[in-house]
C-alpha cells in the first residue's frame, strides 16, 4: 500500500517522538548506574552503588510504606463507596441523574490543580492535611468517579433477570449483593482496583498539596528530591527516578493483564 505524504509526515512525527522518549528515558537509566557522565556519549564506569545510596539517604523504604497505605486505603475506600453508587446509577431512574453522572465526571476531566488548591485549604482548616488521613481523602476525589464510571459498565452487562430470580426465591437487596451480584462483579472491581491503585500511586498534585514530611508518596519524595534545597547526586536522583518507573510499570502490566479496555466504556440506560 502506497502511503500519502500525510501519512508520512505523521509516521514521521511519531517515530521523533518516539525515538526521543526512549532516548530521554535511557539516559536516565543508564545515569543511575554511571561513576561518572560529562560530555560522552557513555559513561566512565557503571556501578549500582547509587541504588543503596538513594535508599538510604533519601527513606525510599518508609516512602514505599507510606505509598503502600495511601494506596491500599484509597483503593479499599473507593471500592466500598462506587461499587453501590455505581450500581445505583445502572439499575436506577431518578431525577437528576444525569446532573450527577456529570459530577462524577468532573474531578476526572478537571486538572487536579484546579480543584486541588481549595480542597487543601479546607482540609487544613480542618487539621486533616499534613498526614496520611488527608492524603487519603484528596486522593478519593478522583478516585471514586473513577470506580463509578469504570464499574458502571460491568453491572449493565449483567442480566436484571438474575436478581429478579433471586428476589423470587426470598434473597433480600444485601444477599442479592453479597450473593449474586458480588461474586459476577468480580472481575470489574479487580480491574477498577488496579486501575485506581496505579492513578493513586502516580497521583502528583493532591498529594504534594496535602502531604506532610511523614505522609509523602514515591512521586513527590522523587520531586522532593530533585527540588528541594540542599546538594545530591544526580544519579542518586535518577536512581530514584528508575525505581519509581519499573513499580509503575508492574502496575501497568498486571492492570493490562486483568482490565479488558472495551469494557470500561461507560453506557447508562437513561
Amino acid at each position: 500500500m502506497k502511503l500519502t505524504v500525510g501519512a508520512w509526515l505523521v509516521w514521521g512525527a511519531v517515530a521523533f517522538f518516539l525515538i526521543n522518549l526512549f532516548g530521554l528515558v535511557a539516559s536516565v537509566v543508564v545515569n543511575s548506574f554511571a561513576t561518572q557522565w560529562f560530555g560522552t556519549w557513555w559513561p566512565a564506569g557503571l556501578t549500582t552503588s547509587w541504588y543503596s545510596t538513594a535508599w538510604a539517604e533519601m527513606n525510599l523504604l518508609d516512602v514505599l510504606l507510606v505509598t503502600l497505605q495511601v494506596a491500599v486505603a484509597v483503593v479499599v475506600l473507593s471500592v466500598v463507596i462506587g461499587v453501590p453508587t455505581a450500581y445505583a446509577l445502572a439499575r436506577r431512574t431518578f431525577p437528576g441523574k444525569k446532573l450527577v453522572t456529570v459530577l462524577f465526571l468532573l474531578p476526572i476531566l478537571m486538572p487536579p490543580m484546579t480543584y486541588g488548591i481549595p480542597l487543601a485549604t479546607v482540609l487544613y482548616k480542618f487539621d486533616l492535611a499534613g498526614g496520611i488521613a488527608g492524603v487519603v481523602i484528596a486522593n478519593l476525589v478522583p478516585s471514586v468517579p473513577f470506580v463509578v464510571l469504570t464499574m458502571t459498565p460491568f453491572i449493565e452487562q449483567i442480566d436484571q433477570k438474575i436478581e429478579s430470580a433471586a428476589r423470587m426465591c426470598g434473597a433480600n437487596t444485601a444477599a442479592v449483593f453479597g450473593r449474586v451480584l458480588a461474586p459476577l462483579l468480580v472481575p470489574g472491581i479487580l480491574a477498577a482496583s488496579i486501575l485506581v491503585l496505579v492513578r493513586t500511586v502516580g497521583m502528583f498534585e493532591l498529594t504534594f498539596l496535602t502531604a506532610g514530611p511523614g505522609s509523602q508518596t514515591l512521586v513527590v519524595s522523587l520531586y522532593e528530591a530533585m527540588f528541594s534545597a540542599g546538594i545530591r547526586a544526580q544519579q542518586a536522583v535518577d536512581a530514584m527516578a528508575v525505581i519509581y518507573t519499573g513499580s509503575m510499570l508492574v502496575l501497568l502490566v498486571i492492570a493490562l493483564r486483568f482490565v479488558n479496555p472495551t469494557q470500561l466504556v461507560t453506557r447508562l440506560k437513561e
